[in-house]
């Protein structure tokens, strides 16, 4: 992107959140009293962002709001093309609605997509992150009976010590909407991330890993080695930790799965797999042992896919993006030695 339109798109970010930052703040999202859970036919959930991670992380809601909700009809408010990918397989999903990713290139697709919220009526609107100006806009201009704006609580927090997770949070917080609307949610179990994979794509995914593995009946571990900015691990921290990595688990395949820039921290000394299909590649790492990365979108895929996920964290915050399915956690590499990591790794493989 040039100079001159990052200004444009950090103007309008900027205005469009000075203009958006009372809305919800009276209103709709107060409402009170009591309603039935078999009214709620159609709902919206918006959450206008192409990121593949940003939209990996409403799969708890979404998956939360279908159980509570199991007749309703479910239509999302996104950017860009993923959404179809990561949602194919939810049977509640009926519309996405997308917006272009480049707003000024495709402008009446855009206008397009904000008219479509228009189309039906809602009998609930919620937003999924509260600091969205797109977010809250959406959800101030679609047709629907209760509406969420996702704002945060951060009382919950005293009874929630992962409140702050970004995948948890809305979940939290929609749950804390349905009790003020005199309505129970779901246990008190969290969603995890998951992009409900298919027997066939589990399949077609073992199928691929071992056209790529050395040793056909040995457990795979699988790095991922780039991260986009600061959030990227130098060449010779990967060496170091891959020749650890070598001899403590001389008896497993490494495998590294490739960025879209086709780049590898490793040099590429390990057998490496690359695809654009990302339900093809998670289908892979669904049958590698364990998922080791930096913070990063496919780190979250790699979570959705259920496979335990270590995800090393040195700039954003752990305790917000950290992977969080049976197995995986987030390690701040600037408080840990490699004996640390290890540790850690340890705890997955060995068990």
């Amino acid at each position: 992107m040039d100079t001159k339109l990052k200004k444009i798109n950090r103007a309008r970010r900027s205005i469009l959140k000075k203009l958006t930052k009372g809305i919800g703040s009276t209103g709709a999202h107060k409402q009170t009293g009591s309603i039935h859970k078999e009214t709620i036919k159609r709902i919206l959930i918006s959450r206008p962002n192409h990121r593949l991670g940003n939209l990996l992380l409403i799969t708890p809601l979404v998956q939360e709001v279908a159980e509570t909700f199991p007749s309703c009809r479910i239509d999302l408010f996104v950017k860009g093309n993923v959404a179809s990918i990561v949602f194919k397989n939810y049977e509640n999903i009926d519309r996405i609605i997308v917006l272009p990713r480049k707003h000024f290139k495709h402008l009446f697709q855009y206008i397009g997509g904000w008219l479509r919220l228009k189309q039906r009526h809602y009998d609930m609107v919620i937003n999924v992150v509260g600091f969205s100006s797109s977010g809250r806009l959406s959800t101030k201009f679609a047709r629907g009976t209760y509406k969420f704006y996702g704002d945060d609580d951060f009382n919950l927090q005293s009874n929630y010590a992962d409140y702050p997770q970004i995948a948890k949070r809305p979940v939290y917080n929609f749950r804390r909407y349905l009790s003020q609307l005199g309505l129970a949610g779901t246990t008190d179990a969290m969603p995890f991330m998951d992009l409900k994979l298919s027997e066939a794509e589990l399949l077609q995914g073992k199928e691929r890993l071992q056209t790529m593995i050395p040793q056909k009946e040995a457990q795979t571990i699988c790095l991922y080695t780039f991260a986009t900015g600061a959030k990227c691990y130098s060449e010779s921290w990967w060496m170091d930790f891959l020749d650890r990595l070598k001899t403590e688990y001389p008896n497993f395949n490494i495998l590294e799965v490739l960025p879209v820039e086709h780049v590898s921290k490793i040099n590429f000394k390990e057998p490496s797999y690359y695809s654009r299909d990302i339900r093809e590649m998670s289908a892979v790492i669904a049958n590698t042992s364990i998922f080791i990365t930096a913070d990063c979108g496919v780190m979250h895929l790699a979570s959705a896919s259920g496979t335990p996920t270590i995800g090393f964290f040195s700039v954003t915050t752990l305790e917000v993006y950290e992977p969080y399915n049976p197995g995986s956690k987030g390690l701040n590499t600037e408080n840990l030695t490699l004996d640390d990591i290890f540790k850690e790794i340890h705890y997955v493989l060995d068990k």
